[in-house]
């Protein structure tokens, strides 16, 4: 990644065109990237037939974050890619929802120790949307695949 695109990583994902056009905002961005927080606000053109938010723009707005922390958090040694996801709805979305993403330095080490001795691996990542009352609309799984680069790779 140029360090332009670091530097200006929220503004360049806020104009990411699935986020731009589902409303998708990132509001926090740590420079460290261990720390994402993403909104959405419920507009016409995020809902669906009910008047809720779209369950696909629910998803949207969890969907890339995990892995980009690893990616940046792990290095160039490290290969690092989406592997699968499901998304459990508790409730209608209605309003303005979030999602907090949060990266500890204790899973970015396990990672590394765990790919001393293993191929690969495939961590799990969990991720909450929440509503303006606190109340949980959604639960995401995500499962990455994680590896180090092969030598000429």
């Amino acid at each position: 990644m140029t360090k332009a695109f670091k530097r200006y990583m929220r503004w360049f994902l806020n104009l990411y065109p699935p986020f731009l056009g589902a409303g998708i905002r990132v509001k926090r961005l740590l420079p460290d990237r261990k720390a994402i927080d993403v909104e959405m606000k419920l507009r016409f053109w995020n809902a669906n037939y009910v008047g809720t938010h779209f369950g696909g723009s629910l998803y949207s707005m969890t969907d890339p974050f995990y892995m980009l922390m690893l990616i940046e958090n792990l290095g160039r040694d490290y290969i690092v890619w989406d592997k699968s996801a499901a998304i459990r709805f508790r409730k209608p979305g209605k309003g303005k929802v979030r999602a907090e993403f949060r990266l500890a330095d204790s899973q970015i080490d396990e990672i590394r120790e765990r790919l001393q001795t293993q191929d690969k691996i495939e961590p799990i990542f969990m991720v909450e949307v929440k509503d303006e009352s606190g109340d949980l609309v959604a639960v995401v799984e995500k499962v990455l695949h994680v590896r180090k680069k092969q030598p000429n790779s």
